[in-house]
C-alpha cells in the first residue's frame, strides 16, 4: 500500500535558465511529500510544467514548440513527418529529481492514443501517427529503464472518449501493445503503470484497457466514478491505484472514503500490497496549504492500512463510518468482544 501524487503540486515561480534554483524547489517539494507520507515522488510538474511538449521535447517530425505555441493549449503544433525518437528527452529530468531523494520517484509522459488525438495531423491518418507515437515512445521507456528509472506513469486521458467505437478500441490496443513491446518490465525492476483521468473509461471496456501488460493501472474515480466497473474487472495480478482525493475542492477529504476506497481495490485477491492512493488529478490549482493538507491525508491513509496488523482498520477509523452498532456506540468492537447472541 502506498500513497503517491498524480500531475502537479503548487509551487513558487522558478527561472527554469537557472538549474539551482529549479533543484531547490523541487527539493523543497520532494520534502513535503515525504513528510506526508507518500511513497512513490514526483517533481510535481516542476520540470516538465507541459508535459505534453515534454513528452514530445526529444522527437522529430514536428513544427518547433515554443513559448507561444498551441502546446501551451493541450495540442501539438502539425506534424511534418512522422513523429521519430532522437535522445532520450525525460530520462535527464527524472534523474536530476531522483538524485534529490532516497525515496523512489517516477517519470510521466503523455500516451500514444492521447498524442495522436492532440496533434494537427496533416497529410497523416490519425492511426498511423498514433502507432509511429508508440514507436517513438517505446524507445523512450527503454532508456527510461536503462536509467535506472523505477516507475512510468502513462498518462492517457484521451481514453475517456474511445466508448464503444470498434476502430477506437483496436487503436488504443494496438498502440499499447506497441508501445510495450520489448520494454523492460517488473522483473527488470520497471514498473509500467497506464494512467487515466478526467472522465469514465469504462465503456471502452476490459479487454481495451487492459490488452497490454502494465504492472498496474491508475484511475480517477472523482470525474470518473464508472471506472470502478473496469477496477473490479481487472487482473488480480496487476496493481490499481485509486485516485480518491478531490483535486479541485478545498475541502479535505475523509480519510474513510480513501480506506474503503483501497480496501475495495484489494479485495477479491488482488491484496493491499498492489494498491495505492493518489489525487484524481493535478493539485496544481489549488493553495499550497490545501495542497499539503490533501497528502498529508493521504499519507495517513495509507498508514492506517499499513498498521492494520496491530491496530485493525475499523479501530482507526469513524465509528459512524463502520457500521450501525459501532455509530451507536460511539466506537468499534471486535467481534469477538462482542456479547453472544441471545438464543432464538
Amino acid at each position: 500500500m502506498f500513497a503517491t501524487l498524480h500531475g502537479g503540486y503548487p509551487s513558487p515561480p522558478v527561472d527554469r535558465r537557472d538549474p539551482g534554483a529549479v533543484d531547490r524547489v523541487v527539493n523543497e517539494l520532494l520534502e513535503d511529500q515525504a513528510a506526508a507520507g507518500l511513497a512513490l515522488l514526483t517533481d510535481g510538474g516542476v520540470r516538465t510544467p507541459n508535459l505534453l511538449a515534454a513528452t514530445v521535447a526529444a522527437l522529430a517530425g514536428f513544427e518547433p514548440i515554443d513559448s507561444t505555441s498551441s502546446a501551451q493549449a493541450g495540442y501539438l503544433p502539425r506534424v511534418v513527418s512522422l513523429p521519430a525518437w532522437q535522445r532520450p528527452g525525460l530520462v535527464e529530468g527524472w534523474r536530476q529529481t531522483a538524485e534529490l531523494t532516497d525515496l523512489p520517484v517516477k517519470a510521466r509522459l503523455v500516451g500514444p492514443y492521447s498524442l495522436g488525438r492532440r496533434v494537427k495531423r496533416g497529410r497523416f491518418g490519425r492511426r498511423r501517427l498514433t502507432l509511429a507515437f508508440a514507436a517513438a515512445l517505446n524507445a523512450e521507456l527503454v532508456a527510461l529503464a536503462g536509467a535506472g528509472c523505477p516507475f512510468v506513469q502513462i498518462e492517457e486521458d484521451d481514453a475517456v472518449a474511445i466508448g464503444s467505437s470498434p476502430d477506437e478500441r483496436a487503436l488504443f490496443r494496438d498502440a499499447h501493445l506497441r508501445l510495450l513491446d520489448g520494454v523492460p518490465d517488473a522483473s527488470a525492476a520497471f514498473h509500467r503503470c497506464l494512467a487515466i483521468s478526467g472522465g469514465n473509461a469504462d465503456t471502452a471496456g476490459p479487454e481495451t484497457i487492459f490488452a497490454a501488460p502494465y504492472e498496474s493501472y491508475f484511475f480517477d474515480l472523482i470525474d470518473g466514478p464508472d471506472n470502478w466497473r473496469l477496477i473490479t474487472r481487472a487482473p488480480k495480478e496487476r496493481g490499481i491505484v485509486c485516485g480518491a482525493v478531490d483535486a479541485r475542492d478545498p475541502r479535505i477529504d475523509d480519510k474513510e472514503l480513501i480506506v474503503w476506497a483501497a480496501s475495495y481495490a484489494a479485495s477479491g485477491g488482488r491484496g493491499y500490497e498492489r494498491v495505492g492512493v493518489a489525487p484524481a488529478s493535478s493539485l496544481a490549482g489549488l493553495e499550497p496549504a490545501v495542497a499539503r493538507r490533501k497528502i498529508e491525508r493521504l499519507g495517513e491513509s495509507a498508514r492506517i492500512i499499513e498498521a492494520r496488523d496491530e491496530t485493525p482498520i475499523q479501530a482507526q477509523l469513524d465509528p459512524r463510518a463502520v457500521d450501525i452498532r459501532s455509530a451507536a456506540v460511539g466506537r468499534w468492537t471486535p467481534p469477538s468482544e462482542l456479547p453472544p447472541r441471545p438464543p432464538r
